[in-house]
């Protein structure tokens, strides 16, 4: 099982300030824990418009999503920025549909055990605790790297190949083709501090 917790807003409100924001929010996992309120306060506590809010079941199924996209599509048009209330597989699927939009989840992913319910398998998540997606271009690079490197690729990664792996995409390149095309490699430069791993299932 999962649960998630909603990211400090001083996080959050530097993302999307001066855009127009639409709001993905996820209550597929809420008979686990899912913390309404605190969603809603953050929600609150954003001083920009926001042009459109879908909540559905799920968020982590494409075929869903897709319909929602199709369903919200005026509004996400106009949006600048989507904001993701789910877990970080919800927030890969939606980032992985909109790849040409800057896409913010506004969750860290927190495990318990147990089942893990419905999961969308081409995507992965392992509940770390500390989300990175906000700054990877929506890819997880603790799920999606064999070394789980934190600040760009090995020095043994060649053509956009793993070292470990080489069937397996370099998911750092992939970050940085995606920040690329979205204007955003200074993203790249705020990862931040160490990561606490003390937090993480791993």
């Amino acid at each position: 099982m999962l649960a998630v917790q909603i990211k400090a807003k001083e996080e959050i409100l530097p993302l999307v300030s001066s855009k127009r924001i639409f709001i993905f929010e996820c209550l597929g996992c809420h008979d686990v824990y899912y913390p309404v309120e605190e969603a809603q306060k953050l929600i609150d506590s954003i001083d920009q418009e926001i042009v459109g809010r879908a909540t559905l079941d799920y968020l982590c199924h494409a075929d869903y999503d897709r319909e929602y996209i199709k369903a919200y599509a005026r509004e996400i048009e106009r949006a600048e920025v989507i904001l993701v209330f789910s877990c970080g597989v919800g927030a890969q699927v939606v980032s992985s549909l909109l790849d040409d939009r800057k896409v913010y989840t506004c969750c860290d992913t927190l495990y318990l055990a147990g089942f893990q319910g419905l999961t969308a398998k081409e995507f992965d998540c392992d509940q770390c605790g500390e989300c990175y997606l906000n700054y990877t271009g929506g890819l997880c690079p603790v799920a999606l790297c064999s070394k789980n490197l934190l600040n760009g690729p090995c020095g043994g990664s060649q053509g956009g190949k793993c070292e470990v792996d080489p069937d397996m995409p370099c998911v750092w390149q992939e970050i940085f083709d995606r920040l690329a095309g979205l204007g955003q490699l200074e993203t790249m430069d705020r990862l931040g501090p160490p990561k606490k791993w003390n937090v993480s299932p791993a």
